[in-house]
């Protein structure tokens, strides 16, 4: 059986397993004006009712899939009034804050699911991402399931959006850009994202025409909110790729709050997994906090900090790769000598504080500092051998190499130091008045980089060195004609660059909410400014200034279906980030100028009923026009530009999202994605970009046994078709571009919940303090596909010939994991 119809035999039964569940279970914390806790508080729905604790906590039972009234009432405070549509076995968290003055009613499940659909953002829960199985679990790897998100490296957590690159993605933790790491040039080198999924309250993403006041990036916002504890608990995680801990924490008084979580992840179940036999020795670890003071009912402080240290020290040792056809097998046979030992040393420091002047008049300072320092050295001999393979059943020597085409050597060298130091200090308001909002920004970045590149390659074949491709030497014929040229290396890159760059940047945003009859409307316009200049050793750049308006608008008719159209757009300008200053020589440019893209995005989300459930149905259709284009080059995730700005490209496609209950109880998805992305580089004519992955599909889905519900099992399906790669580095890309394979992967995983809220917990012993404790069995690349990431070129040297030999990622891997909650 194909490995297809064991996907489709594996889904159907998978969709076949499904039960139903009655009730939804409604929790919280009660909190007065002053953010105390209110004990004595009848919670009620029909006729199940509870009472608040002396935390202020409370837990309800409600029926599922049917619209629910949920009463909060006190001897001396106002009603409050929670309507809500819940799934079967959901768990809502709801902390309401009960008023002397006004009764409240609480549409706000309604309310929080319009704002982020007119606003075209998809809203991701934290607990689906704390359990979706994969091989690098978290936020990211949710992500990666969703249309126009696209990904072929397992290993690492950057992603492309609708035809953008890894550079191209804004992520907000707690309204503070984070950045990601400068020297990484392959995902098993990354170790953890900055988010700490245990931390996670919120998380929101928008894959483009997202409003001005978030900032300038040509692709996608990743905005996440990490939580604010109501009461002391903790999580704990294991598995043989490393572990984690958190820690909730609130003072007596309730004005202080505290979530910090600590993370190891060691990758080498995965990378020993790969065709190279490795002495692979990586330590990642990391601490973050995330402390709050209420300092009275105007005024809040937070502080975000984290610490990240990554040891990544690689020793390969041999490689032996087959590739070819059934007529005509063929071998790469690889011995190693040297290492690797590359060091990222990262320290974050974040303070806010917010200041609410009235009910309708916010203002917010926002101070950061980041500072990395990171180290790449290596020296690495790799002698190949390269051969056809002997394919006769029944050979003393059956799949072993019989006949040599091809020997040679490559050895690789670096020395990359790089230390970058960047401040930033930002305000903010918000005045909000009858139906109108305006929201505005400030914002001035500092950023210092000192940056040494030293890399070198030499590449022989049959005993002779290759001249480097893009000089004008003359032409080797060894060994039949004496070589009198100089000998250089193959590729070799040397610069030093000590730069500042200083910016301003500014916002202005209106949004209004109008209804013209019985149809609602939403308005939503605004402009981003930003100045900024390089210098620095050799490099003074002129001062440069971009505009950037944006606007959406939303409808949502009063028809018997429920409907949003929306469309959005604008101009995005990109100023070049330190990477994108760089050229391929490693020599900072500093008068690149800010990418440019023109967005137009058509919408639709359409809400209804199968199966007497919830489902959602959202269609996209997106079109960018790009300017000022920074071509560039990828090799497994190091981007390398030219920094000329001589380019124009475009992006087209359309993403669709189906997802509901197709288990009731739980939350699934299906995604496909089309797009169509093409360069012009100094008007050679149009070639498919780096990051052009025609078609995607992808599946996230949540079952459980029927007569067993305690027993889960989660999905990650992805399959996306082959990218332009894979040829060699010095390839001109008019003249000859490769296709790499469709990337097809399955993670799958079984969990056994032995404690959860359906559930008592036990009244002594080791686990009396749980709320949560599970067990599973992750199986990691379920069909064991064969996924290239790049090509190693090798020569035969009898043709003339170089063969493209591919780079394959994580074979199929087995984990165990265990999760509890206190």
């Amino acid at each position: 059986m194909n490995p297809f119809k064991k996907l489709f035999v594996f889904i159907a039964l998978v969709l076949g397993s499904v039960t139903h569940a009655q009730t939804a279970l409604v929790r919280g914390v009660v909190l007065d004006k002053n953010q105390q806790p209110v004990a004595n508080v009848n919670v009620s729905c029909t006729a199940n009712y509870t009472f608040s604790n002396k935390e202020g906590k409370y837990e309800l039972q409600v029926p599922a899939n049917q619209k629910t009234v949920v009463v909060f009432t006190h001897v001396s405070l106002k009603k409050a009034i929670l309507s809500l549509l819940l799934r079967p076995s959901e768990v809502y968290e709801f902390n309401v804050v009960m008023s002397e003055q006004q009764e409240q009613i609480g549409e706000v499940v309604v309310t929080a699911n319009n704002r982020k659909q007119v606003q075209g953002i998809v809203s991701i829960e934290p607990e689906m991402i704390r359990k979706m199985v994969g091989a690098n679990a978290g936020i990211e790897n949710i992500l990666k399931t969703l249309p126009g998100v696209n990904s072929n490296n397992e290993l690492s957590t950057q992603y492309a959006v609708r035809g953008g690159n890894y550079d191209e993605n804004l992520v907000y933790v707690n309204e503070i850009e984070v950045y990601r790491p400068f020297l990484i040039r392959s995902g098993q080198q990354e170790g953890l994202s900055f988010t700490n999924t245990d931390l996670v309250q919120n998380v929101e993403f928008s894959a483009g025409g997202f409003q001005a006041k978030f900032g300038d990036k040509l692709s996608s916002v990743l905005d996440i909110t990490y939580r604010k504890p109501t009461a002391f608990g903790g999580t704990f995680e294991a598995s043989f790729l490393g572990g984690s801990v958190s820690l909730d924490a609130i003072s007596k008084n309730k004005k202080w709050t505290a979530v910090t979580g600590v993370r190891y992840r060691n990758n080498s179940l995965l990378v020993n997994s790969q065709d190279t036999e490795t002495n692979y020795k990586p330590t990642f670890v990391d601490v973050q906090t995330n402390v709050n003071f209420n300092a009275s009912t105007k005024w809040n402080f937070n502080f975000l900090g984290n610490i990240s240290q990554n040891n990544y020290n690689y020793q390969p040792l041999t490689r032996q790769t087959k590739f070819g056809t059934i007529d005509k097998p063929m071998a790469l046979v690889v011995y190693y000598e040297g290492q690797e030992k590359d060091q990222y040393a990262t320290y974050f420091g974040a303070f806010k504080s917010t200041y609410k002047a009235s009910e309708s008049f916010t203002l917010k300072n926002i101070t950061s500092v980041f500072h990395t320092t990171e180290q790449e050295h290596f020296d690495i001999l790799a002698q190949y051998r390269l051969g056809e393979v002997d394919a006769t059943i029944g050979s003393d020597t059956y799949g072993n190499v019989s006949f040599t085409r091809g020997i040679g050597s490559q050895l690789n060298h670096a020395r990359n130091n790089l230390d970058a130091l960047i401040v930033t200090t930002e305000f903010k308001g918000i005045h909000d008045w009858k139906k109108n909002r305006v929201e505005w920004g400030a914002k001035f970045t500092r950023e210092s980089i000192r940056d040494r590149v030293i890399e070198w390659e030499v590449i022989d074949s049959a005993g002779f060195s290759i001249n480097p491709p893009d000089k004008f030497l003359p032409k080797n014929e060894q060994p039949y004609v004496s070589y009198t040229g100089p000998l250089l290396p193959f590729r070799t890159i040397r610069a030093t660059n000590f730069n500042d760059i200083n910016r301003f940047s500014g916002y202005l945003q209106w949004s209004r909410r109008d209804e013209i009859g019985a149809t609602s409307v939403w308005y939503n316009a605004g402009v981003r400014m930003q100045n900024w200049s390089v210098s620095g050793t050799n490099a003074i750049g002129n001062s440069q200034t971009v505009f950037s308006p944006r606007a959406q608008f939303a409808i949502k008719p009063n028809w018997d279906s429920d409907m949003i159209f929306r469309i959005s757009g604008g101009v995005y300008h990109q100023p070049p980030f330190y990477r994108e200053l760089r050229d391929a020589e490693g020599v900072v440019q500093p008068d690149v100028k800010a990418q440019k893209s023109v967005h137009l995005v058509l919408s639709n989300e359409c809400s209804f009923e199968m199966w007497k459930r919830p489902f959602k149905l959202v269609s996209e259709l997106y079109y960018k026009s790009l300017t000022n284009v920074n071509t560039y080059t990828v090799d497994n995730v190091r981007i390398r530009y030219a920094a000329t700005n001589d380019a124009i490209a475009y992006a087209q496609g359309v993403d669709v999202r189906l997802n509901g209950e197709f288990v009731p109880g739980t939350e699934s998805w299906v995604s496909f994605g089309y797009l169509k992305t093409e360069e012009n580089n100094a008007n050679k004519g149009y070639i498919a970009r780096p990051t052009d992955q025609r078609l995607k599909f992808a599946l996230l889905f949540q079952d459980y046994m029927p007569n067993i519900p305690s027993v889960k099992l989660y999905l990650n399906l992805v399959y996306n078709t082959g990218l332009p790669g894979g040829s060699p580095a010095y390839a001109d890309p008019y003249l000859y571009q490769n296709r790499l394979n469709d990337y097809r992967r399955a993670d799958v995983g079984f969990f056994k919940v032995f404690i959860d809220h359906t559930k008592p917990r036990p009244q002594k012993g080791l686990f009396k303090n749980c709320k949560e404790l599970a067990l599973g069995f992750e199986i990691f690349n379920l069909f064991n596909n064969q996924n290239a990431i790049t090509n190693t070129w090798v020569r035969d040297v009898y043709t003339k010939s170089e063969y493209g030999i591919p780079n394959y990622m994580t074979t199929r891997v087995f984990n165990i994991k265990l999760s509890a909650k206190l």
